[in-house]
């Protein structure tokens, strides 16, 4: 039901206008006066504007003299008819209307520009006033329908307090079919001691988790889907998703085992002849009874399923009778009780030596008896013997032992209590027997069971009665679920849940201490009263008639059903419309006034699977697994928002404790295995498929949960830990940040390059994705989010997982040293740096691309990290690719750490590179043994575990070749050529630096010295003739030393020389000037000799790419040792050709760098 504040007209009496009834309304304070002559009449009339574009239903008085407006609290449905309360904001209920309000005030200017952002106190607490809340019932979608139109009817504030809308409700859910037909079977079986181990250990799981359920329902509105939602928003989608969907088949097969009780309750004890199949035989009994529940059991689901589907309300209205039917049900026993003490009912048992026989082929319990002086037999007689002679051949024990008649209820004060206390469990076909009575001889066990014995149906043991018992103790979430019509949840929550829990407790173990002190041991133990008749057992130790047991219980299994048919679908269209299981959608949809239709259908489905089970013993574990999934995650739930101290967590229920939430789930956890190992096997590992599906496919939802809270201190406990000491050689893995590059639409350019770093870590390590942006974030902030969500979107397609850095700087050079340095956080920072070869660096007029390269090199260095430099990454393989037989060829020149070893073993780990060999090359120089080389090499490789074929080369140290000289004297030309043109350039823009700044001086000379009458176009002539003369004096005094220094006469200095220009004396001394400079630059570059280093290293560069292409070019990947850059900066361009030269014919390379550290080890 939404809630809001609606403006009505009041008398000046102070009466509602039309409405005498609203006389606790909320009177509206006045505006505050801002200034002005008339300011009440303008605030009233403002604040009836406002009022009237938030809401439909507004008064404004004509006369202020007539009414008063003010606030009436006022309900209704929202429009969507679910109630769910949507999360896009800290607030249940934000409107879009919010947004569209404008500040007009002059008190708060100072922050108007932050107002949309950051909104004023007033609208906050309107915001939280105008909450929405409609509980998971189905009355409010009943009414939904006649509140269409344009004026919506008021509904009642909620006005249900503890007793009504917490207790009852929960007394009625957790009272039910396992007390009317099980409970005394489960005394008879595991004794009264062990039963009250049973009742002990169900209610204390279901009284902790109580308490755990009142503090996170105390700690905010619970809207509808109760526990779902107070697990979902305090453990996140995945295990709310997974806990409510267990939650939700729970609540089915509760349908199923109400209606499967309500079927046993009808052919069993109300019209036994209304069974379709008949049995035969004695042994087709059990699957004639079976057959007989599918079939009515389908009829009576199909039935509630209808009336679900008609009128909900009829339901919700018929609650109340079937809460007496289970009030005064339980009277009746406690009734019987008393009364036992003074005249304990009549309900004989037959018993045959120590064994009780079913009393339904006769109505004696003889063997024969004298009539008219004359012996007959009776019917008991002719069931065990061949006819109904006195000398017939009877069965041997019958023959030996006599038939005896007990009352099957000897009281209260009988002292039958002492025979009860222990348990008697048996095998499945194990005739029921008494321990007091006597017993001689032993019987066919083959004829056994075509003789009126009563046998066990099922096997007993402890566990699986606790699991066919715990059901009983179910149904604590009812009153969470009603939290919108309560009139205070945060009190009447917790109050109420655990009042009932402790009042249904006691009827319980007062129960099993009455019954065991009452009944008979073989008749507790006789599930279906098979030996009183066909009467209900419990049923014949009430008062005044069994009938009022039968009656109530049939009723409250019906009631009971019913609700779970309506609560069930609720439960799943809650969870469909939070979105976290997208199958799950269309599943939110129902009718018009939000019925949910769909839901409906799919809740009969699964029930229908429990009525196809038929047998309630075999149903109730296995929503008692469910249920117990449900209770262990909310005293999760509790435990971690505890442990965690999250500053949200404040909830008003201060009675809770993180052990007792602990306790809680390790008691459910054991009950779940005690009662059914392999049911909550099945059961964890559905939940568990459920969450890792909401985890990949499901929506990405924020909701403030606890487990995200649980990762942050987990991650910040790891992270502490790892500062403490540098991880060791064995622990050492890639941490790769990887530097990437965007183009103008801020799209990735090399995509490959995130799969390189997926394939190189093989889903392990950290992995951070690093691009900077040239600017100021205040201008650039868009486009860095823009690029941020590119880089998420392509690392998604590349299955990358890691985390994206967007740093926007004044330079690249200082955004790439930023992200190097800051990357990362603590322990878990980066290690190993990942970048594309700058491929177009020659093509760039721009020489700054590769002195960033350079530089990155250098600072990867001094900052001990490995550097991985792909060349050509555009054809590296995808993650979908396959690559087949083929080498990952590594070319160890110099040792660096033992990265290049490692780095084929971690990509031959991912699939794409799995059926690669490795190669290992490495260089012999003439005075090295290249066979020894080879031969420890070989041995180093065994001792690290790796795979590799070895192969040393040889190169000899030969003359520099013609071809090698030619090529370093090119590079050098081609980089003093560099260096001109950017000298060239310098100066123009030097040159035009100095003609600007002449021409401002000259401006302000000529305005200060100038005639308020000159015209704008003589100062502009004025303006351009002195740019022009002092442009024409800088050429000549840079002209007279350039030729000064030409003539070897450098002493005599530059003279300012005053001549008259005109404009092509100026351009023709320019283009002069210009062309003498390149004249001269030209015999340099002709005149030159390479430097004998750089011969060398070219020589380096020719011989080692020869040998590199002939053995590895047709190799899937090449890794290369990369050499450092040099340390005198003013050879960055020769480094570069340098690469270029050694890369030259190779297709996929990726040169490595390593930070200075060993990275892999020979020991364990």
């Amino acid at each position: 039901m939404g809630e809001r504040f609606v403006v009505v007209p009041v008398d000046i009496g102070g009466g509602v206008a039309g409405d005498r009834e609203h006389s606790d309304a909320v009177v509206a304070d006045p505006a505050p006066d801002t200034g002005g002559g008339s300011c009440s009449s303008s605030s009233a009339a403002g604040g009836s504007r406002t009022a009237d574009a938030a809401e439909d239903s507004v008064f404004e008085p004509d006369d202020p003299n007539t009414a008063v407006p003010i606030l009436e609290y006022n309900r209704e449905p929202n429009k969507y008819g679910d109630g769910v309360p949507k999360e896009n904001s800290p607030f249940i209920n934000n409107t879009d209307i919010d947004k569209n309000n404008s500040y007009d005030g002059t008190n708060m200017a100072l922050f108007e520009e932050e107002m949309d952002s950051n909104p004023m106190v007033s609208s906050l607490l309107n915001k939280l006033a105008n909450y929405t809340n409609l509980t998971q019932g189905a009355q409010e979608h009943e009414e939904a329908d006649d509140d269409e139109g344009p004026k919506k009817k008021a509904v009642k504030s909620p006005q249900m307090g503890t007793f009504m809308g917490v207790y009852l409700p929960c007394l009625q859910n957790i009272l039910g079919v396992i007390l009317f037909l099980r409970l005394t079977w489960i005394v008879g079986s595991a004794g009264i001691l062990e039963s009250l181990a049973i009742v002990g250990l169900c209610c204390s799981c279901t009284m902790l988790t109580a308490i755990s359920m009142s503090a996170i329902a105390t700690n905010g509105v619970v809207p509808a889907g109760g526990s779902y939602y107070m697990i979902s928003r305090s453990l996140g989608p995945e295990f709310g998703g997974a806990v409510g969907l267990c939650f939700y088949l729970g609540t089915t097969f509760a349908g199923s085992m109400y209606i499967l009780g309500t079927i046993e309750i009808l052919l069993t004890y109300i019209v036994p002849k209304a069974a379709i199949f008949k049995a035969e035989t004695k042994q087709d009994e059990p699957m004639a009874l079976l057959n007989n529940m599918r079939v009515y059991g389908t009829c009576c689901l199909a039935l509630m399923a209808v009336v679900v589907f008609v009128g909900v309300k009829y339901v919700n209205k018929l609650a109340l009778v079937f809460l007496a039917c289970v009030i005064l049900s339980i009277l009746a026993i406690y009734a019987g009780v008393i009364k036992s003490i003074f005249e304990p009912p009549d309900f004989p048992v037959c018993m045959l030596g120590n064994r009780i026989l079913q009393n339904s082929g006769f109505s004696k319990c003889l063997k024969s008896e004298v009539i008219d002086n004359v012996t007959v037999t009776t019917a008991l007689w002719k069931q065990f013997c061949k006819g109904p002679e006195l000398n017939a051949t009877c069965d041997t024990y019958f023959e030996n032992n006599n038939v005896t008649e007990m009352q099957g209820i000897p009281g209260l004060i009988s002292g039958v209590i002492t025979d009860n206390m222990w348990s008697n469990y048996g095998l499945l076909g194990m005739k029921v027997e008494s321990r007091i009575l006597p017993s001689e001889g032993e019987s066919d066990a083959a004829q056994d069971i075509y003789l009126p014995y009563l046998f066990n149906d099922i096997s007993t043991f402890f566990t699986m009665l606790v699991g066919i018992y715990f059901p009983s103790v179910t149904g604590i979430m009812a009153g969470s679920n009603r939290s919108g019509d309560l009139k205070d949840a945060q009190k009447s929550i917790p109050i109420g849940t655990i009042l009932a829990i402790a009042t249904t407790s006691f009827i319980y173990i007062s129960c099993v201490v009455l019954f065991g002190a009452c009944i008979e041991g073989v008749l507790l133990r006789d599930k279906f009263g098979d030996s009183v008749k066909g009467n209900l057992v419990i049923g014949t130790l009430s008062w005044p008639s069994p009938w009022v047991i039968v009656i109530g219980s049939f009723f409250s299994c019906c009631g009971a059903g019913l609700q779970s048919l309506t609560g069930a679908p609720r439960l799943l269209q809650a969870i469909a419309r939070d979105g976290i299981v997208p199958f799950l959608e269309v599943f939110g949809h129902g009718k018009a006034n939000g019925e949910p239709t769909w839901a409906l259908l799919l809740t009969a489905g699964i029930c229908e699977i429990g009525i196809i089970i038929a047998s309630l013993d075999a149903v109730a574990p296995i929503l008692s697994m469910f249920f117990l999934m449900c209770y262990l995650f909310v005293n999760l739930a509790c435990a971690v928002q505890t442990l965690l101290r999250t500053p949200n967590w404040r909830p008003r229920f201060k009675y809770y404790h993180w052990t007792l939430s602990f306790l809680g789930m390790s008691l459910c956890l054991a009950i779940m295995f005690i009662s059914s190992w392999y049911y909550a096997i099945v059961a964890m590992a559905i939940a568990g498929c459920i969450y890792k599906y909401i985890e990949y496919r499901g929506a990405e939802k924020e909701w403030g949960d606890g487990i995200r809270g649980l990762s942050l201190n987990a991650a910040r406990y790891a992270l502490i830990r790892l500062e403490e000491a540098p991880p060791h050689t064995k622990n050492w893995r890639p941490q790769v940040l990887v530097l990437l590059n965007l183009d103008s639409d801020q799209a990735v350019k090399h995509p490959r390059l995130l799969s390189l770093s997926t394939q190189l870590k093989a889903g392990k390590g950290l992995t951070i994705v690093g691009h900077i942006l040239e600017g100021t974030y205040l201008t650039r902030e868009a486009e860095a989010k823009k690029a941020e969500q590119n880089i998420k979107s392509s690392m998604s397609a590349e299955r990358t997982k890691g985390f994206c850095h967007v740093v926007v700087s004044s330079n690249l050079r200082d955004g790439m040293s930023h992200l190097i340095q800051s990357a990362g956080l603590g322990g878990m920072k980066h290690n190993t740096v990942l970048m594309a070869w700058p491929g177009t660096w020659r093509q760039s007029n721009d020489p700054q691309s590769w002195r960033n390269f350079i530089e990155t090199v250098r600072e990867t260095t001094a900052a001990h990290q490995a550097l991985l430099v792909a060349k050509n990454v555009d054809s590296f393989p995808t993650n979908q690719d396959r690559l087949g037989e083929g080498t990952i060829d590594v070319w160890w020149v110099v040792h660096d750490g033992g990265l290049l070893m490692l780095l084929p073993f971690l990509l031959r780990q991912h699939k794409v590179w799995k059926k690669c060999k490795m190669r290992i090359f490495t260089v012999a120089q003439m005075d090295d043994n290249s066979i020894q080389m080879k031969k420890d090499l070989q041995m180093f490789l065994y001792h690290l575990r790796l795979n590799a074929e070895v192969e040393v080369v040889e190169m000899h140290d030969n003359d520099i070749s013609a071809f090698t000289y030619e090529k370093t004297l090119v590079m050098e030309q081609r980089s003093q050529m560099l260096k001109q043109m950017q000298l060239s350039r310098t100066e123009r823009e030097r040159e035009i630096q100095s003609i600007t700044d002449e021409s401002r001086s000259s401006i302000r000379r000529k305005n200060n010295s100038a005639a308020e009458n000159v015209s704008l176009s003589r100062q502009s002539s004025t303006v351009q003739e002195d740019v022009l003369e002092d442009e024409a004096q800088l050429i000549h005094d840079r002209n007279t030393a350039s030729h000064g220094t030409i003539n070897d006469k450098a002493e005599a200095g530059p003279e300012r020389v005053h001549m008259t220009w005109t404009k092509e004396k100026l351009f023709s001394e320019r283009n002069r000037n210009r062309e003498c400079n390149t004249n001269v630059a030209m015999r340099d570059l002709f005149n030159m000799k390479p430097n004998q280093s750089n011969v060398r290293r070219m020589h380096t560069a020719v011989k080692l790419n020869e040998v590199v292409v002939n053995k590895s070019q047709g190799a899937h990947l090449v890794l290369l040792n990369m050499p450092g850059p040099p340390r005198n900066k003013g050879g960055d361009e020769n480094y570069m050709e340098f690469l270029e030269v050694l890369l030259e014919g190779l297709n996929r390379v990726l040169l490595v760098r390593g930070g200075g550290r060993e990275v892999i080890t020979i020991y364990s």
